[in-house]
Order: C-alpha cells, then structure tokens, then sequence
C-alpha cells in the first residue's frame, strides 16, 4: 500500500485479516481432518496422531497453525495439554464449502458428459 492508496475499507481489513488467520490456518488436509477430529470431542496429541495415522510432530505442528488462526484452543491438564474447537461454526463452514465442492463436481461432469454426448452424436467426420 501507498501513501495515496485510499485507506482500506472495514470489509477489505475484516477479509485481510480472514486469510491471513483462517484461511492460512485451513490450508492443509490434515488440519481439515483434525478439526474434524476435535468437533467429535477434546483430544490430545497422541490421540489425534493415533486416529489420524500422523506422526506426532506432524500434529503439533498443525496443532500450532490452528492456534495462530485461532480455530483450536488447548488446556493444560498436568503433563498434557488437550485441544478442542474454539468455535463448532467453523465445521458447518467448511460443510458448506464441501457442498459447495460436490455441487461443482456434479455440475462439471454433467458438463462434460453432455459435452462428450454431442461429440458423438456428431461423429468423428463432422468436423465439430
């Protein structure tokens, strides 16, 4: 930005600071499912590596990107600290964004279905 640049308005900062904390946060499949995971209930590290099929500083270093995005939140209990959802809304986000997903996929193979139909129908000599 420049000094003539107009200041940002509310919904560019509101947006800016959404990728910059959400989205970078969202940004792996794993985190995707560990979220999953802890909508299910708290979990420790070595629960969410066990049922997930990660090592263990794999978790935790995702772990790490979910706190900085503020999507998870942890709680020492003794030696171990536990995680969990710090808002259950960002499951039905991102349910939203998979129908989303699914719809797209359906509408690009129907697409393409219909597009491979005509060619057919037009033959290999009708030059189409």
């Amino acid at each position: 930005m420049t000094p003539t640049d107009p200041p940002p308005t509310q919904l560019a900062q509101e947006l800016d600071l959404l990728h910059d904390r959400v989205c970078r946060a969202i940004d792996d499949p794993k985190r995707l499912l560990i979220l999953y995971a802890l909508h299910e209930r708290p979990r420790y590290v070595v629960e969410l590596a066990e049922e997930l099929g990660f090592p263990q500083p794999t978790i935790s270093r995702h772990l790490a990107a979910l706190l900085h995005g503020g999507l998870v939140t942890k709680q020492r209990q003794g030696q171990t600290v536990i995680y969990s959802l710090r808002d259950a809304r960002i499951i039905s986000v991102l349910d939203t964004m998979r129908e989303m997903l699914r719809d797209l996929v359906e509408e690009t193979a129907r697409v393409t279905s219909a597009g491979a139909g005509a060619e057919e129908r037009a033959g290999p000599d009708s030059g189409a």
